[in-house]
């Protein structure tokens, strides 16, 4: 079992910035790879990014490329979505999930066994 708890979420002016954070317990390991996706309204939940436990193979949507890094702190069992330049079309509730046998990409909500409750986003113009 492994839990995820997202923070960070919040209101802001397009242009600003957020860190949402990702904390997880339980069984964790290195070779798990946590990703972000997040669902706006009246949409299917959308990936994001995605990176390894150990800090390594990052990858992005293309349209959060050049303006969201994701990062993991293995001592903090932490994974960061730091999140600049946000535009409306950016609001969605975010999600945090593990995946624990990571094979490909990872872009798949299928791919992942275990979910955050999600922290909300809203970015206005």
């Amino acid at each position: 079992q492994v839990q995820l708890v997202e923070s960070g979420g919040g209101a802001v002016q397009a242009g600003n910035s957020l860190r949402l954070s990702c904390a997880a317990s339980g069984r964790t390991s290195s070779r798990y790879a946590i990703g972000w996706f997040r669902q706006g309204p009246g949409k299917a939940r959308q990936f994001v990014a995605r990176i390894r436990w150990s800090g390594t193979s990052p990858y992005y949507t293309d349209s959060v490329k050049g303006r969201f890094t994701i990062s993991s702190d293995s001592a903090k069992n932490t994974v960061y979505l730091q999140m600049n330049s946000l535009k409306p079309e950016d609001t969605a509730v975010y999600y945090c999930a593990a995946d624990l046998n990571p094979i490909g990409l990872g872009t798949r909500v299928t791919s992942y066994e275990y979910w955050g409750q999600g922290t909300q986003v809203t970015v206005s113009s």
